[in-house]
């Protein structure tokens, strides 16, 4: 049995070595590292998927949700609402920018924000909603989009985990998530469904205003070279990594369906099991699985985690500590936002390798020795 791994890049790198290698020795053959036209061929690529109107590429996930926020115009002391239930990255960039991030829970099932939290949290200082996709489940977008548009808010999806992810609203309409709010912000880190060999990210907008604004703050505030017309920042996809994805792009969909059939064993083994809840499926969206993310009850999770390390299986908690009590946001009252479900699910998460590369022998083994120790243990 091959080592098994949290994410397994090496061995999906390997399988589509000889195109990797062609495109990423062409740029290096044009030696037009920063922009050009891998970059915007790629850009132009990602769109066609999407369906997007634009799509604007930039250095990292983090950066694309900074940047969303200064398009927008958000100034110090608007509120943004948010989840707690999410990698720092997503309400870091608020702080940053001294916009207060509100914290709100979300769903017990999806993991996601949970639209009735967030009509309670508006205030007259609150500008927009920063939707989570989390582990790569969609957010109830149906109900937040219609909560911005009754109170006229902003939505900025942050779609790092779910690139792909079909949405299907009442009405029979199908979208991409990172498609629905006014823009969509998406991370390439390695370790994501479409991953680059670096770092990496993307903005997608339909609106032309916001796309050239998003542009000029993404490249130093410029509408040409050297007349600066807002202040911006410095965030650019370079070539290479362009080129990698470009590749990747191709397989995409595969990469989706090899993921949704490594969930699908996983499923069959732990579900109806007492002690043991499997991710939860909801039927209007095409759960994407960038984490294979189990609930547990009466169980210690962390007791867990440490029998399948002893065993050579990787497992990760994702997130141990919530957003509202880390430190770094003491100043804008995180600690004072009552949150049970986050806390809650925070005690009892535990996630399982999910990538392309998984192999049934690989998962019975992970299957069998979690199951030991949960049987063991109730």
């Amino acid at each position: 049995m091959r080592p098994l791994q949290m994410v397994d890049t090496k061995t999906q790198y390997h399988k589509i070595k000889d195109q990797v290698d062609t495109a990423v020795l062409a740029v290096m053959e044009s030696s037009q590292f920063i922009g050009g036209k891998v970059v915007n061929d790629f850009a132009a690529s990602l769109a066609a998927y999407h369906g997007s109107k634009h799509v604007i590429p930039c250095a990292n996930g983090t950066d694309a949700l900074q940047i969303a926020m200064m398009a927008l115009g958000l100034e110090p002391g608007d509120e943004v609402i948010t989840p707690s239930f999410t990698y720092i990255a997503t309400v870091e960039v608020a702080a940053l920018l001294r916009i207060r991030p509100v914290f709100v829970d979300v769903d017990k099932q999806t993991f996601c924000i949970d639209p009735v939290e967030i009509e309670k949290a508006i205030t007259p200082k609150t500008k927009a909603i920063v939707p989570v996709h989390l582990y790569g489940q969609a957010a109830n977008m149906e109900a937040i989009l219609d909560i911005a548009r009754r109170h006229n808010l902003y939505v900025i999806e942050d779609n790092a985990q779910a690139i792909g992810n079909d949405y299907s609203f009442s009405d029979g309409s199908v979208k991409k998530t990172g498609t629905m709010g006014h823009i969509g912000c998406t991370s390439f880190y390695p370790s994501k469904n479409l991953g680059a060999f670096g770092d990496g990210g993307a903005i997608c907008t339909d609106d032309d205003q916001l796309a050239e604004k998003i542009r000029m703050i993404a490249s130093h505030g410029q509408s040409k070279r050297y007349y600066h017309d807002v202040v911006g920042c410095n965030s650019r996809l370079d070539a290479m990594q362009a080129a990698v994805l470009q590749v990747k792009l191709q397989y995409l969909e595969g990469y989706i369906q090899a993921r949704r059939k490594a969930a699908g064993f996983y499923d069959a083994a732990f579900n109806n099991h007492p002690a043991i809840s499997i991710p939860f499926r909801h039927p209007n969206n095409r759960h994407v699985f960038h984490q294979y993310t189990l609930l547990l009850h009466g169980v210690d999770r962390d007791a867990l985690s440490q029998y399948l390390a002893e065993k050579g299986i990787p497992s990760m908690i994702y997130y141990p500590v919530p957003a509202h009590r880390q430190k770094m946001f003491d100043a804008f009252g995180g600690s004072s936002f009552h949150l049970p479900v986050t806390d809650w699910l925070t005690e009892r998460v535990i996630s399982l390798p999910m990538h392309t590369e998984l192999d049934e022998e690989q998962q019975q083994f992970i299957v069998d020795h979690v199951l030991e120790f949960v049987n063991r243990s109730i």
